[in-house]
């Protein structure tokens, strides 16, 4: 679908949640044939992905296992199949009586949210954000890449807040603009929700993700590399960082590959 919007859209909701395997089919066929349509038509939304997070790369898992967790992770919700972006003029429009309504407008609309298990939600504006090399596939309505990684994360000191800000700002965005395949990154702090950094990596395909980022990913296993440093001290949601590709708007076939 093509939505005559453009902007990049500098605040973002993040929906992160599973779903019954017995539901999956009725509960896409709706969201994406009629909720996520409606929500685009809503003033100040500017784009919508939906994506489903994968499990199968060796590097990512092994990470997920490596990367530090909270003390109270088992009483967070722990969706981690699916990931619901939507970009926004400005944080305050996931916040107006008018745009929660919509969750709240029918019978069905109801029932197919409340199919959502593991439910996590993070506001968030944007911090910085870099452009890749392949920049120029990207929607001009900023609508995120058909491969991302999705980290989402707190941190256990002020000391390691400054340590992270600058990690982004001189290794890690850096990295990411120069890199084969790479669309662009962007960084974000919420205003709700548990965590507060979520960083998008976004590329052209899954492939390009694992042939030209899992290696320098990989670093995060290396003692003594700045990347390892960040990794162990960044406290990380369930599933963080997942990555996966995007089923709505359903990108073409070869790039997912």
């Amino acid at each position: 679908m093509t939505v005559k919007k453009s902007g990049s859209g500098g605040s973002l909701q993040v929906a992160w949640y599973d779903l019954p395997s017995e539901r999956i089919s009725d509960y896409l066929q709706w969201l994406h044939g009629s909720y996520l349509p409606e929500v685009l038509q809503h003033s100040g939304i500017l784009w919508v992905a939906h994506y489903k997070l994968i499990k199968d790369d060796e590097t990512v898992n092994r990470l997920s296992e490596f990367v530090g967790r909270p003390p109270e992770l088992d009483s967070l919700p722990a969706g981690s199949e699916y990931a619901l972006l939507i970009g926004a003029e400005s944080p305050h429009v996931f916040f107006a009586h008018d745009y929660e309504a919509i969750n709240d407008q029918d019978p069905v609309t109801r029932e197919m949210l409340r199919l959502r298990q593991g439910t996590r939600v993070a506001v968030c504006i944007e911090q910085d954000r870099v452009h890749g090399p392949e920049f120029e596939t990207q929607d001009a309505n900023g609508t995120p890449a058909p491969a991302i990684q999705l980290g989402h994360f707190r941190v256990r000191s002020v000391e390691e807040e400054f340590d992270l800000a600058k990690w982004y700002l001189n290794y890690r965005l850096p990295a990411i603009a120069s890199m084969t395949g790479a669309v662009g990154a962007r960084k974000f702090v919420t205003i709700a929700g548990w965590v507060k950094h979520v960083i998008l990596y976004e590329f052209v395909s899954l492939d390009a993700h694992k042939t030209h980022f899992l290696g320098h990913e990989s670093l995060a296993f290396k003692e003594g590399e700045w990347t390892n440093k960040v990794v162990t001290y960044a406290a990380h949601a369930p599933g963080s960082p997942g990555f996966g590709y995007r089923i709505w708007p359903e990108a073409d076939s070869t790039e997912n590959k």
